[in-house]
C-alpha cells in the first residue's frame, strides 16, 4: 500500500521532496565533522564559534553560549551553585550592575525570559539571546553581554542575597507532587554515579548558606574559555563581520588560571531490575513508568544515522500500540508513550510511560511489558511498518519544503548539540536524501530489533505512582516473573490488527458554488460566500511553504446552556472527541491520516464554537474532508464509549481534589465570580448530574449549519487547487434538514457572574506535603462603549507594563520571587457591537509563605505608584520596543495574520466589510502606540484599573496547613522519602482532611530538561 502523499502541481513546481533524487551511500560513510553551512572554528584562547546566516525571522539574531559545566561538577558544599551563577549572569558583571543587562535588552525589544534566558542542566549551562539586529550596534552589543558571561560575572555577598529569594522560590516551586517525583525516579535511575546527587536546582540548604566566595570559586575554576562556544545564527550581510565580533570581544580573553580538565562520569549499568512504588498524595493519577538505560549512541557514519531512523520507527510503531489499546474495551491506561531520551552526557534510556486508573499500575504495567514482548515474538505487521515508514516521509518531507524558512532558534539548538555531543549537522538536503534512501529498505523484522534493548535485565528501572498505596513492590515483582514466564513459553498472541477503511468520505458531496466574491487588498485576501451560506476567506502567504492554517467559527457557546445541562454540554467535545466526532474511532482514523499531515480540533466556548486545524498544502483536501465530516456526522455514544469516557473524566477530578492548589483556585473563581455556576469547577457529584446522550446531542447541533460559520484560511495556498477544494467539501456541506438555533452576536448572554465591590483579602490553607504559597491579585476592569479598539491595545500594553514593573519590584529589587504574571480576562459580556467589555486583571506569583501579605503590600504600593506618578520614559520606550519587534515577528507568521483576520470578523465594528474592520484594527494599535506616555500611561491605569487601586481588589493567598502535618511528624516520626537501595515502599504520612483542583501538571513523558533549571 502506497501511504506517501501524492505529489500536487505546486510542490512540483517548487522542486518537492518527490523529485528529490536518492543518493548511493557507503554505511561507513562518515557524515562529516563540519557542520552545514556554517562558519566554525576556535579563537586562540580556546573559544569555539559557530555563525550560520539565516531569514527567518528577517532582522533578528538567536545567539547564544554554551559552557560545558553543569551541576555534575559540584562538590558537596556546592550542591546548585552551577545553577546559581547562572542567576548572578542577569544582576550584575564587570560593566553592568542591578540587573542592567535585562534592562538593556528590554529597551531593543528582546523580552525577559522570551527572548532572554538560560538554563542550567548535570552537564551543562545555556545563556541564550534573542535580538534585532537592523541596527549595527545591536549584535555587538548583545555579544558583548555573552563576553561578560564569560568570564566577567560579579559576585559579591550583595548580589548573592539579591538573587537567593528568586532562587529558592524556583527550588520551592520544584517541590510539588511533580518535582517530588521526578526528583525520586532520578535518584533511583542514576543511583551509583555521582549525577545521583547532583539535582541542578542544588539543596535549600547550599542556596541559604553558601558564601559568594564559595560561588566564585566554583566560577572561576570551571568556566574556562576552553569549555565554553558563542552560538550566533540569524539575518546578517555575512558572517565575517560577525566573526570580527565575536573575536573583538572575546579574543582578547585569557584564562587567567589553570583549569583542570573536564572529569568524565559514568552511570553504572546493572542486571537486575530496580523498582519503585511512589506514594504521592498530591499526585495527578496513577502512573507506570519504565526506564531501559544504556551507553549513548555514536552518530557518526550513515550507517548510525540508518540505526537512528531504525529506531524512531521503532518507537513510532510501538506508540501507534499503545494509542490502539488506550483505546480498548476496558483499556489497562488511558494514555501510554514511549521515547528514547538523551539523560545525560553518557547515558540515554528508553522510557515508557503510562497513566492508568486508581488501584490500576499492576495492569498497566502488565500490559505494556506485554506489548514489548509481543513485538520480540512476532514482530511488527508489514502494515504497521508502511504508516511509520509514511509518517517519517511526511516529517522530512515538510522539513526539506521549508528548508529556506527554519527558524535561526532551531538552528541555533542544532549547533549547541554539535558542541556539545559532537552531534553532525548534515544539513536538511542531506537529511531528506538519507531518508527516501534509506526508509524504504529499514525491514519490519530490523525494526523489531530494538525491542531486545527493551528488556527488564537491560538496566531497568521501574516506578509505579499512586496517590494511595494499593499495591507493593513485590505486586510489580510479580508482574515481571509473569511476563517472563509467558514470554518464554511463547503464550503471548500475536498483535490483532483493525479493518481500516480506505477513503475518508465515503461518497463525495455535490460541489457548492461561490455566491459572492470579494478580495481585500488591505488585508491581502480573498473572500467569498458559498452557496451553503458559509463565510470563506483566505489569504496565500510564502512563510513557511509546507503550512496551511484554518479556523471556523460561530456564535453561539455554552453561555446560552440552561444551568441543569451545563455540566453535561460544557463537556460534550471530551465525550465526542473520545468517540470520534469525523466519523471514524480515533485509533482508526490515526492510521486513516498515516502519512498525512493534517489535523483538526474543536472547541466550544462561552460564546463561539470553533474549529481549527493546521495541514500540509498537499494534504489540503484531506484537511476539508474531516470538517466535512464533522458536519456530517452525528456522534452517538455506545455503552462502553459512555464507560470508558466517565471513568477518565473521573479519574481526571480525583487527580484535582488531590491537588493542594484546587482550594486555592476554587475561592478564587468563588470570590470573584460569585460562585457562578459557569466558572466552578466539576465535581464528582456534578460527574452524577453529566448525561453523555444530551452532550453528544448538544455536540452534534453545534456543528451542522454552514450558513453561520465563517471559515479563515491562512498559508502556503494555490488557489487555483485550493477554491475548488473549498467548495466540494465546505460547499458541499448541506443545510441541516431541522432547524437549528441560530444567535445574533448582539442577543448573547453574557456570562453569570459579579466582582466584588468591595476589597477582599483572604487566606486559604491547604494540606500540603511540603510548603507552597501562591498569590493572586485581581482588579475589576470595564470598558466602556466608544473607543474600545484602542482600549483594548491600551489593557495589552499596560498588562506588559505591569508585568516588567512587578519583575523589578518584587524580584530584582527585594530579591523574593521568581517570576510574576499579569493575566486579562475580557470576556464577560457578551460580544455585542454596542455593549460594555467586562472583565479583571490578575496578577500571579509565588513566594515564601511567610512574606506573602508583604509581597501583596509592596504589588500594590506599586501599582499604586504607577497610578500616581505614572512610569517612565524608558518604561514606556521598553514596552513600546517590546510589542513593536513582537509585531514585526508576527508579521512573517501564518498564526499572526489568521489571528488578525479572526479579530477583524469579530471585531464590534465589523458589519460584512472585512477590510474597513482590519483597517479599523491597525489604525486602534497605531493610535495607541503614537499616543502612549508616560502621562497617557498614567491616565490609563487610572481609567482601566480601579483608581486608587486600593479602593477595589481581591487577593487570595494559598498557605500550606503546616502545623497539622507537624503533628503528626512528631506523632508518627516520618520524613520525607528518599529512594532506598532495597527498594521499599516510599509513603508519605498525611493529615486526613478534604484534598483539593489542578490537573497533573506532568506531561507523562521523561525528559532530560526537566531536570534543568531555567532561569526565567
Amino acid at each position: 500500500m502506497d501511504l506517501l502523499p501524492v505529489e500536487t502541481p505546486r510542490i512540483a513546481k517548487k522542486h518537492g521532496f518527490r523529485s528529490l533524487k536518492l543518493v548511493s551511500v557507503d554505511l561507513d560513510e562518515p557524515l562529516g565533522d563540519q557542520p552545514y553551512g556554517t562558519d566554525w572554528g576556535r579563537l586562540d584562547n580556546g573559544l569555539s564559534y559557530y555563525v550560520r546566516r539565516n531569514s527567518k525571522p528577517r532582522m533578528r539574531a538567536a545567539l547564544a553560549l554554551v559552557v560545558k559545566v553543569g551541576s555534575v561538577l559540584e562538590e558537596d558544599d556546592e550542591l546548585g551553585v552551577a545553577h546559581i551563577v547562572e542567576h548572578l549572569a542577569f544582576s550584575a558583571t564587570r560593566k553592568y550592575t542591578n540587573h542592567d543587562i535585562v534592562k538593556f535588552l528590554e529597551s531593543i525589544g528582546a523580552e525577559f525570559g522570551a527572548c532572554q534566558n538560560a538554563l542550567t542542566s548535570a552537564d551543562e549551562t545555556i545563556y541564550e539571546l534573542f535580538v534585532p539586529v537592523d541596527k549595527p550596534e545591536l549584535l555587538s552589543q548583545a555579544i558583548s553581554i555573552l563576553a561578560e558571561f564569560s568570564t566577567e560575572i560579579r559576585v559579591s555577598e550583595e548580589d548573592l542575597k539579591k538573587e537567593r529569594g528568586a532562587v529558592l522560590e524556583e527550588y520551592r516551586g520544584n517541590r510539588n507532587a511533580t518535582g517530588r517525583m521526578q526528583d525520586a525516579h532520578w535518584f533511583l535511575l542514576m543511583e551509583g554515579s555521582k549525577y545521583a546527587e547532583r539535582l541542578p536546582i542544588g539543596t535549600e540548604k547550599v542556596i541559604r548558606t553558601v558564601s559568594s566566595e564559595t560561588v566564585k570559586g566554583f566560577y572561576q575554576k570551571w568556566y574556562s574559555l576552553q569549555h565554553m562556544a558563542v552560538v550566533a545564527v540569524g539575518d546578517f550581510p555575512d558572517t565575517k563581520g560577525v566573526i570580527e565580533l565575536i573575536k573583538d570581544h572575546f579574543g582578547h580573553k585569557v584564562d587567567s588560571l589553570i583549569h583542570p580538565s573536564l572529569p568524565i562520569f559514568t552511570v553504572p549499568s546493572h542486571q537486575e531490575p530496580r523498582f519503585s512504588y511512589f506514594v504521592e498524595r498530591e499526585a495527578g493519577g496513577s502512573a507506570v513508568m519504565i526506564s531501559y538505560k544504556m551507553p549513548v549512541d555514536e552518530l557518526k557514519t550513515v550507517k548510525d544515522y540508518r540505526d537512528l531512523l531504525a529506531e524512531s520507527m521503532f518507537m513510532h510503531a510501538l506508540n501507534q500500540r499503545f494509542f490502539k489499546l488506550s483505546r480498548q474495551k476496558d483499556p489497562p491506561y488511558f494514555s501510554c508513550s514511549a521515547a528514547a531520551d538523551v539523560l545525560v552526557h553518557p547515558l540515554k534510556a528508553y522510557v515508557m510511560t503510562s497513566s492508568c486508573k486508581e488501584r490500576g499500575t499492576a495492569e498497566a504495567l502488565e500490559s505494556m511489558l506485554t506489548e514489548v514482548a509481543r513485538v520480540r515474538l512476532h514482530g511488527f505487521s508489514d502494515r504497521e511498518i508502511s504508516i511509520v515508514r509514511a509518517l517519517l516521509m511526511s516529517e522530512i518531507e515538510s522539513a526539506y519544503l521549508e528548508r529556506e524558512q527554519t527558524q535561526s532558534t532551531s538552528l541555533r539548538d542544532e549547533l549547541i548539540q554539535h558542541f556539545l555531543r559532537n552531534e553532525p549537522v548534515i544539513g536538511i538536503e542531506y537529511e531528506a536524501q538519507l531518508h527516501k534512501t534509506l526508509i524504504p529498505h529499514i525491514s519490519a523484522s530490523e525494526v523489531a530489533k530494538f525491542a531486545e534493548k527493551l528488556k527488564v535485565s537491560s538496566s531497568c528501572v521501574i516506578k509505579a505512582i499512586e496517590p494511595q498505596a494499593s499495591a507493593r513492590v513485590d505486586d510489580l515483582k510479580t508482574v515481571v516473573s509473569k511476563l517472563i514466564s509467558l514470554e518464554d513459553a511463547g503464550s503471548i498472541t500475536p498483535w490483532a490488527e483493525e479493518q481500516i477503511p480506505e477513503e475518508i468520505v465515503s461518497m463525495i458531496p455535490d460541489p457548492g458554488y461561490i455566491v459572492e466574491q470579494f478580495e481585500c487588498a488591505n488585508v491581502g485576501a480573498t473572500e467569498m460566500i458559498l452557496s451553503n451560506g458559509m463565510r470563506v476567506c483566505y489569504k496565500s502567504t510564502d512563510f513557511l511553504d509546507d503550512q496551511v492554517l484554518f479556523t471556523g467559527f460561530s456564535y453561539g457557546g455554552l453561555s446560552e446552556i440552561p444551568e441543569e445541562d451545563f455540566y453535561s454540554c460544557s463537556m460534550a467535545a471530551t465525550i465526542a472527541g473520545e468517540i470520534g466526532v469525523y466519523g471514524y474511532r480515533p485509533s482508526v482514523l490515526m492510521d486513516m491520516l498515516a502519512g498525512k499531515r493534517a489535523e483538526v480540533g474543536v472547541k466550544i466556548g462561552a460564546y463561539m464554537r470553533t474549529f481549527a486545524g493546521d495541514c500540509s498544502p498537499t494534504d489540503l483536501e484531506t484537511a476539508l474532508q474531516l470538517v466535512y465530516q464533522l458536519f456530517t456526522t452525528n456522534v452517538t455514544p455506545g455503552e462502553e464509549d459512555i464507560k470508558i469516557v466517565m471513568q477518565m473524566a473521573k479519574e481526571a477530578v480525583r487527580a484535582q481534589e488531590r491537588d493542594p492548589y484546587t482550594a486555592f483556585a476554587n475561592r478564587v473563581r468563588e470570590l470573584n465570580y460569585g460562585n457562578s455556576y459557569f466558572f466552578r469547577p466539576i465535581k464528582m457529584n456534578d460527574l452524577r448530574r453529566v448525561d453523555p446522550l444530551r452532550a453528544c446531542e448538544y455536540f452534534n447541533s453545534c456543528f451542522k449549519d454552514p450558513s453561520t460559520f465563517t471559515v479563515v484560511i491562512v498559508g502556503s495556498i494555490n488557489p487555483s487547487i485550493a477554491v475548488p477544494l473549498i467548495m466540494q467539501y465546505l460547499g458541499g456541506i448541506t443545510m441541516p434538514s431541522e432547524p437549528i438555533p441560530k444567535y445574533n452576536r448582539d442577543d448573547l448572554k453574557g456570562l453569570p457572574f459579579t466582582f466584588p465591590t468591595r476589597t477582599i483579602r483572604e487566606v486559604v490553607r491547604s494540606p500540603m506535603v511540603e510548603e507552597q504559597c501562591s498569590v493572586q491579585v485581581c482588579f475589576p476592569v470595564e470598558l466602556k462603549n466608544g473607543n474600545m479598539v484602542e482600549e483594548i491595545h491600551y489593557v495589552g500594553f499596560l498588562s506588559k507594563l505591569l508585568e516588567m514593573k512587578l519583575l523589578q519590584v518584587l524580584r530584582f529589587k527585594h530579591g523574593q520571587i521568581y517570576s510574576a504574571g499579569v493575566s486579562v480576562f475580557l470576556g464577560g459580556n457578551r460580544p455585542s457591537r454596542t455593549g460594555d467589555i467586562r472583565g479583571d486583571i490578575s496578577i500571579n506569583f509565588s513566594c515564601d509563605p511567610e512574606i506573602s501579605s508583604k509581597l501583596v503590600d509592596v504589588a500594590l504600593d506599586e501599582i499604586q505608584r504607577l497610578q500616581d506618578e505614572g512610569p517612565s520614559e524608558q518604561d514606556i520606550a521598553s514596552i513600546l520596543e517590546i510589542e513593536q519587534r513582537s509585531h514585526e515577528n508576527g508579521l512573517q507568521e501564518n498564526y499572526y495574520w489568521q489571528d488578525k483576520i479572526l479579530r477583524s470578523y469579530q471585531s464590534r465594528v465589523y458589519s460584512g466589510d472585512l477590510g474597513t474592520s482590519f483597517q479599523y484594527q491597525d489604525e486602534g494599535r497605531s493610535k495607541v502606540r503614537e499616543s502612549l506616555t508616560p502621562s497617557t500611561g498614567k491616565a490609563a491605569l487610572q481609567r482601566i484599573l480601579p483608581f486608587p487601586c486600593k479602593r477595589q481588589y481581591t487577593v487570595v493567598i494559598l498557605l500550606p496547613q503546616k502545623f497539622r502535618f507537624k503533628m503528626l511528624e512528631l506523632l508518627f516520626g516520618c520524613a520525607r522519602p528518599n529512594h532506598l537501595p532495597d527498594a521499599k515502599v516510599c509513603v508519605y504520612i498525611y493529615p486526613c482532611f478534604l484534598p483539593c483542583i489542578h490537573p497533573w501538571r506532568a506531561d507523562g513523558n521523561f525528559k532530560p530538561e526537566q531536570w534543568a533549571c531555567m532561569l526565567f
